[in-house]
């Protein structure tokens, strides 16, 4: 099995803006390193460039444009990101729906930098769909567990299961992240044992009164 990803998503939570995103990149550094596992970050746009200056983690966007460079006012484009620092970009998150024209533009807005892409989905249908579209993840998330403290390797682990095997026959290629409620070591392992390659979560870590406890409980099953 591949190595696994843990994705950071900050949203636009008061505990991880300001000073305090530099104490969640620390934290998620220190384990990263501890551990050798992969933990990507998703700051606020304006924490971007500084976040890449400072830490070695990935950092990526929590959504991006299909637009180019041009006349295209308050849009993000790929171009933009990439020069702020960022690795890749969310797309398609739950919070910022986008119709499949726009998921397959900023997809390949995202590879014309030879950025990554992560297209969230709610269930196997949509994941199948997004998989066509060659994103480089998608991470599954029913929008019902997000921020709810319930697993979805827990509560539904068959929608995993489903998508899994959904992308593998579409394209296997992508890989897979499961998001939504994930809180806990066993969370990541499930996820990992059902056959995905990672999680995407938020308030679990950022909300958290020790952040790098959760952090290592969250790779101490790997």
């Amino acid at each position: 099995m591949s190595t696994p990803f843990i994705l950071l998503n900050l949203k636009t939570y008061t505990e991880g803006s300001g000073q305090r995103v530099h104490n969640l990149a620390d934290a998620a550094q220190q384990v990263a390193d501890e551990s050798g596992t992969s933990i990507g970050i998703a700051p606020s746009y304006m924490n971007i460039h500084p976040i890449s200056m400072h830490y070695a983690l990935p950092v990526y966007a929590q959504h991006v444009d299909g637009a180019e460079p041009g006349a295209h006012t308050g849009s993000i484009t790929a171009e933009a990101l990439k020069q702020a620092g960022a690795t890749g970009s969310l797309v398609n998150h739950s919070e910022r729906r986008l119709t499949l024209a726009d998921i397959d533009a900023a997809v390949q807005a995202l590879k014309a930098q030879r950025m990554i892409s992560v297209v969230c989905t709610n269930n196997d249908i949509t994941t199948a769909a997004a998989a066509v579209l060659s994103p480089d993840y998608v991470a599954i998330e029913p929008p019902e567990l997000i921020g709810s403290g319930i697993s979805v390797s827990k509560a539904n682990p068959e929608i995993i299961t489903r998508s899994v095997e959904a992308v593998r026959k579409v394209n296997p290629g992508v890989k897979i992240l499961t998001g939504a409620g994930i809180q806990s070591g066993e969370c990541v392992k499930i996820a990992r044992d059902l056959g995905t390659d990672g999680v995407l979560l938020a308030s679990s870590v950022v909300k958290a009164k020790v952040p790098i406890t959760v952090l290592r409980d969250l790779v101490s099953q790997l």
